[in-house]
């Protein structure tokens, strides 16, 4: 949450579910859960979910579109059930749903969703080296360190199918 020019963490939510193998999703039906940088919009709330609430992702972004992969409704909701999704439980999800409607509310066009697959630490970063995802995850580690480095959302852009953060000029 903003607290004056930084954010500061709220609180930690356990992922009571999710789907698939690290890695990102590649295609509808594949069972994986997104790994990337996606933004929470007005239109992404669903309080009508048949799991409890729900939040879209936007999955597929402009990355996971440039690098063809496909799928729909990739959602962050209740419940404790996945296929593809991130299930919060019913209890997290009404907090975090929450904390999102108000935001948008407020005025705020969206809320940014970094999906990281694990914290890229040095050796969990090492530990993965011979993923052939390490190239994606070493982007996004650069977007969290980013993050980590400044308290704030890091500004993405989407350059030679790559994350890149945006650099100041």
């Amino acid at each position: 949450m903003a607290r004056g020019e930084e954010y500061v963490l709220f609180k930690r939510y356990p992922i009571c579910r999710w789907s698939g193998a690290l890695g990102p999703k590649q295609r509808e039906g594949d069972g994986q859960a997104p790994e990337g940088v996606y933004a929470l919009r007005a239109g992404s709330l669903n309080p009508n979910s048949a799991y409890h609430l729900a939040m879209n992702l936007g999955f597929p972004n402009r990355l996971d579109r440039a690098l063809g992969r496909t799928g729909s409704f990739l959602m962050i909701h209740g419940r404790c059930l996945s296929i593809g999704c991130y299930a919060m439980g019913d209890e997290a999800i009404e907090e975090i749903y929450t904390l999102v409607a108000m935001a948008l509310a407020a005025g705020v066009r969206e809320v940014p969703v970094h999906a990281f697959p694990f914290v890229p630490s040095r050796v969990a970063m090492r530990r993965h080296a011979r993923s052939p995802w390490i190239e994606g995850w070493r982007d996004m580690a650069l977007i969290y360190t980013e993050f980590e480095r400044h308290r704030q959302p890091p500004v993405v852009r989407i350059e030679g199918n790559r994350y890149r953060l945006r650099t100041v000029e």
